[in-house]
């Protein structure tokens, strides 16, 4: 019997600089621009920083290594990876491609919505009404139900990103996913300091800057503050569904994983305190032309703060126009570098699994999510169906999938120390037992807390108050399918050698380690 070999040779990075780019350009994305600044205002303002660092100290580093750790071991997609630890683990793997192939499905519609305010800040076309005109001009939502109505204004335009999309991926890791990264990261961070400068500037600036940064410190006795830390950090860092073990396993054999990883998760939540001071800044300014306090805008988080709360901003402010360009293009960079890593997920996947080239599984896979976001998320329905989507693949799907993987990894198989060792081999930083405790133990523990109190929210209260049958059927059929899709997967005979791989031989920490010089 002939074995078969793999279509293509595995692609690599061009250096740690393009893999670091690329991991910051992923973790950056829409939640750091409006979900982090309202977050941290409504658990506590300034004293909610404590629990945010500590839950990026004992959760959001220690998951990011384990993803690293495991893609740049075992060299593949989620699914070779739990594989090659354990044949029934390779439903794990799928599960996270899953998870993976339904944000993708939804998070492209917003970068729509991003460009097309891009083109309506210039004429603030939203008027007087910003609400009613996302609402009911720009989305015409029909409401929590399922239409087939399409909106042709965002149909097109969703036609044209995906096209856009496909194209970046189907030219490969290096000259596709990195060259967009190493583009758009400057881009975004250049554009998104010029915001944060103007927004300072503004009337009222200091006045939002002191609610943000304005201490409550009977929140941190809350455990919902300490929850939303580590829910915050836990999405933000774009771990354990796949991304960062894909993007890992890219890797050259000799790479300074630790310091990288300190690194790309301090450049994210640098980011996100970035974004809090310009959003804060700016609400302080629009309370002051309105004579109220900060505590009574309504809209601080989410779709609300992006689509109708800055609108308003933007058309009180001198230069809104400009203002307005160069917020929404911010969100459009920072989210197409996370819609190329949640996609990666996917195509690396199918690549590994039916031996196909990289065009063949952008065209076929890339091609069937983009048919399923313009059939899902072009139509009247689109808001609610996107709302509750992304509430239960990242707070049920995301958390359980975490939970899983540490589970697996540090009883299942018990790979940790192998993990840890491999860490250390190749990283001029080494990690200790500490990681491997926090990893085993803590991560775990508050996970579970965290799964527990949404699962009890959610089979408790409907969803936004939305109808029980539109939450279920969408919410629970979101999480239903990817369990399904996860097990047919993991059934389906691999097209190319999977179960042979031997991981390289460890050294121990006697290894020479690579120099920080050598990042290219």
């Amino acid at each position: 019997m002939v074995e078969a070999k793999p279509a293509v040779e595995r692609e690599q990075w061009s250096g740690q600089l393009g893999f670091l780019l690329a991991a910051i350009g992923s973790a950056i994305g829409l939640g750091n621009i409006w979900r982090f600044p309202g977050v941290a205002y409504e658990n506590g303002g300034g004293a909610f920083l404590i629990p945010y660092l500590v839950a990026l100290l004992t959760a959001g580093i220690p998951i990011l290594l384990l993803d690293y750790s495991l893609g740049h071991r075992y060299r593949g997609s989620a699914p070779a990876v739990f594989r090659r630890l354990g044949r029934r683990f390779e439903a794990l793997g799928w599960f996270q491609v899953a998870i993976a192939f339904i944000i993708a499905t939804y998070y492209a519609v917003v970068l729509v919505w991003a460009l097309r305010y891009v083109g309506f800040s210039v004429t603030e076309a939203w008027g007087d009404d910003p609400g009613t005109f996302f609402a009911e001009e720009f989305l015409q939502y029909a409401g929590p139900t399922v239409t087939a109505d399409v909106v042709g204004g965002i149909f097109w335009t969703l036609l044209g990103l995906w096209v856009v999309t496909l194209w970046v991926m189907a030219r490969g890791v290096r000259k596709g996913i990195e060259r967009v990264n190493k583009l758009m990261l400057p881009l975004l961070i250049v554009l998104f300091a010029i915001l944060v400068v103007r927004a300072l500037f503004l009337p009222g600036a200091i006045d939002g800057l002191n609610a943000f940064f304005t201490p409550n410190w009977a929140a941190l006795a809350d455990p919902g503050v300490w929850i939303a830390a580590y829910s915050q950090i836990f999405f933000s860092l774009s771990i354990a569904f796949g991304i960062m073990l894909t993007y890992a396993s890219y890797l050259r054999r000799r790479s300074n994983l630790v310091p990288v990883s300190y690194v790309a998760a301090f450049a994210n939540s640098s980011f996100e305190i970035l974004a809090g001071i310009g959003v804060f800044a700016t609400l302080g300014f629009m309370a002051a032309q309105q004579g109220i306090e900060i505590g009574e805008i309504e809209g601080l988080t989410g779709v609300s703060l992006s689509f109708v709360t800055f609108p308003q901003i933007i058309s009180l402010m001198p230069g809104g126009p400009i203002f307005g360009v160069l917020f929404f293009l911010s969100l459009t960079f920072a989210g197409f570098t996370s819609l190329v890593s949640i996609l990666e997920v996917i195509t690396a996947a199918f690549q590994e699994k039916f031996n196909l080239t990289r065009l063949q599984a952008v065209l076929c896979i890339g091609g069937l999510c983009a048919l399923i976001s313009l059939g899902l998320y072009s139509t009247t329905s689109s808001l609610a169906m996107l709302d509750t989507a992304d509430n239960y693949a990242n707070n049920v799907g995301i958390v359980a999938s975490a939970i899983t993987m540490c589970l697996v990894v540090a009883y299942g198989v018990r790979k940790l120390p192998e993990l840890q060792a491999h860490l250390n081999a190749i990283s001029t930083a080494h990690v200790g037992t500490w990681w491997r405790v926090l990893v085993g133990v803590v991560v775990p523990i508050a996970l579970i807390v965290m799964l527990v109190t949404t699962l009890t929210d959610l089979v408790t209260h409907p969803y936004e108050d939305y109808p029980w049958a539109f939450v279920n059927g969408v919410g629970w059929g979101v999480i239903g399918g990817a369990v399904v899709a996860a097990f047919v997967f993991a059934a389906i005979r691999w097209r190319q050698p999977v179960d042979e791989f031997i991981p390289d031989r460890l050294v121990g920490n006697t290894a020479r380690p690579p120099s920080t010089g050598g990042v290219r």
